[in-house]
């Protein structure tokens, strides 16, 4: 509200998610931090969370991005790119999760890296066939030697003729949340920025957009797409329940004894000289009101068998509902599938939904690398020239048996040479690899019999 609020003053502009997406949004970014509004304060009945909103958000990133490559090729500037590719490769995966997390995520070159915004961090106040063509964005710095805060306010939009605008504004407070006085920008950590830019010629906001591919249903119009877990909340709630109360019955499960106090030593009196004994912790006193003493033990019986089922029948639902193979969450085995048939049909699910989210994914990155780009354009980093983008994601169904038997029967079919087999599966180099299929066929060539002169 403090970004909208600011943005509203310097910029005139409306911006922010509709209040029902906003609330949405932040219940799910407190189930991802694991402090879902479910939770039980009351240590006499507490209910604690399994997390598994961040269980899904990271196998979801993990999968998206396994064995991601990505090459930009064609010239000095495309080496260029590739260098500052390289220089996010290892972050996409917490990028692609927090995508997951919080339904949208920006990412954008700031003039020294590129930099990832949750939605607490831009505010979307343009945006054309469901594309976000403007925002303004904040960030902050803290100034040890000073004592003070400093934020600024990023806003990118495209003008009426066409043209590109960045504006910038800042200011300085005690705090983040301090809305603070504004300042001049050469009076900041960002000095040497301009605080208004105009470009031509750029075609696309320099911006990548990640979203995820479920709709906002709570919002058509919104450019703000939701978490992946965002319609098994209530699921969410209901596994945390199942599983506290499982965790409670394990816990009081201790045997117990009960032991008549006739039968004991009075507490803390000698016995048999001058050591003085206690009670097992399982065997507790009691104070027998009958003629007869007794001793009676309580062995309380689990209901796990029971409870473990319903809290896997709740896992295939948020599996389910978070766009997953039915059974692809469990808590001790695969469940849900019958026949190999079933198996492959079901797994296309959880393929679908990946290969959604790696073509957000994909569009994101072709957002920043085209502001790379220009930032390189704008500042001279690198020459000007073409370059060309491709993107390898690795198969999420991938077997490696299956692979080899497959490529085997390639090369005894005769479509495809025995090295390269070598290669790609033996640990073979080219090398090594081409000189064993040479002697192969120099072995099967020579008939058993021939070739020495010595043979009878």
């Amino acid at each position: 509200m403090l970004l909208a609020d600011r943005a509203r003053e310097q910029f005139g502009v409306q911006c922010g998610p509709s209040p029902e997406t906003d609330r949405l949004l932040r219940r799910c970014a407190a189930a991802y931090r694991g402090r879902p509004d479910w939770l039980d304060p009351d240590p006499e009945n507490t209910i604690r969370t399994v997390n598994l909103a961040k269980s899904v958000c990271s196998e979801t990133a993990r999968l998206a991005t396994l064995a991601v490559g990505i090459s930009v090729a064609g010239s000095e500037r495309a080496a260029w790119l590739q260098e500052q590719v390289d220089r996010i490769y290892f972050s996409l995966r917490h990028w692609v999760e927090y995508g997951c997390a919080f339904g949208t995520v920006i990412m954008k070159p700031n003039g020294e890296d590129v930099e990832l915004l949750t939605p607490d961090r831009f505010a979307v106040t343009d945006m054309s066939g469901g594309t976000v063509t403007g925002a303004v964005f904040q960030s902050g710095r803290y100034d040890q030697e000073r004592g003070r805060y400093y934020t600024r306010l990023e806003y990118h939009r495209f003008l009426a003729d066409g043209r590109y605008a960045v504006s910038n504004r800042c200011f300085v407070g005690e705090t983040a949340r301090d809305r603070g006085k504004s300042v001049p920008i050469e009076a900041t950590p960002w000095a040497g920025l301009a605080e208004d830019v105009v470009a031509q010629g750029v075609e696309r906001p320099l911006f990548g957009v990640l979203r995820m591919p479920q709709a906002n249903h709570l919002d058509p119009a919104s450019p703000m797409g939701m978490p992946v877990f965002a319609g098994a909340l209530e699921e969410l709630r209901d596994l945390d329940v199942a599983y506290s109360r499982n965790a409670s019955e394990i816990f009081d499960s201790r045997r117990l004894a009960l032991l008549d106090d006739r039968l004991t030593e009075q507490a803390g009196a000698p016995l048999g000289g001058s050591r003085r004994l206690k009670l097992p912790r399982f065997i507790k006193k009691a104070f027998g009101s009958g003629a007869a003493e007794y001793y009676q033990e309580i062995d309380p019986a689990l209901n796990t068998e029971v409870r473990l089922a319903g809290i896997n029948a709740l896992l295939s639902q948020i599996g389910f509902k978070c766009g997953f193979s039915n059974g692809y969450f469990v808590f001790n085995e695969r469940s849900g599938m019958m026949t190999a048939t079933q198996v492959e049909a079901d797994d296309r699910r959880t393929v679908q939904l990946i290969k959604d989210i790696r073509d957000k994914l994909t569009d994101a990155l072709d957002g920043v690398i085209y502001a790379l780009d220009r930032f390189a354009d704008a500042y001279g980093l690198a020459p000007a020239g073409e370059y060309a983008v491709t993107y390898d994601f690795g198969d999420i169904t991938y077997n490696r048996e299956e692979d080899r038997a497959r490529w085997y029967g390639y090369v005894a079919d005769g479509r495809a040479p025995f090295w390269y087999y070598l290669t790609k599966f033996e640990g073979f180099s080219e090398q090594e690899a081409r000189a064993v299929e040479k002697a192969a066929g120099a072995d099967k060539a020579t008939p058993p019999g021939t070739g020495s002169g010595n043979d009878v």
